[in-house]
């Protein structure tokens, strides 16, 4: 059986499925497999989420997906109303308005606070040069805002300590590799969030 990832960029196509496996087959009878689906940016992912799903979870293709499970980058995307300014409201709107918009109980949506990255900022595999130079408030990740999200946080980080820029595919993907989803998990609230949705759909299946 196989959860069904909606995601908008090439590293989360390249690493998730490894890392998001290591968390959940230990806990489950039997390990599940994860299915990507890429789109090209937030807008063609918000126009066209509800298609896709629809097509993924119904007829014979849906007959073996435990769920569907969206992610975005909090940061990036511009549809939130202007009164939302701040992370938690743009979030919890953009859930709530992501799964209407779908409107399947097998469906829910997830945001990396406020970029895939912050997940990694708990990576004891990131260079000793870059871990050190973290600033102190990296202790909670996803902490880490729309002022330098983490990404660009790390492509400061690499240029100025490693002489050489951040690849966010490339050096994203080794760096998932080396990330303990447990530890990356009790440092991530909104991960955690997302793990743990996962767990329970599968263990509503009965794996």
């Amino acid at each position: 059986m196989k959860f069904v990832l909606f995601v908008e960029g090439h590293t989360e196509k390249k690493a998730l499925p490894d890392f998001l496996k290591r968390w959940l087959d230990p806990q489950l009878s039997q390990p599940v497999r994860i299915k990507i689906v890429r789109f090209e940016g937030w807008k063609e992912y918000v126009k066209d989420i509800k298609k896709k799903v629809a097509l993924h979870l119904t007829g014979q293709t849906g007959a073996d997906v435990i769920a569907a499970i969206g992610l975005l980058d909090l940061y990036g995307p511009t549809f939130y109303p202007t009164a939302k300014t701040d992370a938690e409201s743009r979030r919890a709107w953009a859930k709530e308005y992501l799964e209407t918009l779908v409107g399947d109980d097998r469906f829910r949506q997830h945001f990396a606070v406020h970029e895939l990255e912050a997940w990694l900022l708990a990576s004891a595999g990131l260079p000793n040069a870059v871990r050190n130079a973290l600033p102190g408030r990296c202790t909670q990740p996803e902490g880490i805002n729309f002022d330098e999200p983490p990404a660009k946080l790390l492509e400061r980080l690499y240029r100025e300590k490693l002489k050489r820029n951040y690849k966010k595919t490339t050096d994203g993907t080794d760096l998932f590799r080396k990330l303990e989803p447990e530890a990356a998990q009790a440092r991530c609230p909104y991960l955690k969030a997302l793990l743990d949705d996962m767990l329970r759909f599968a263990k509503a299946v009965g794996l």
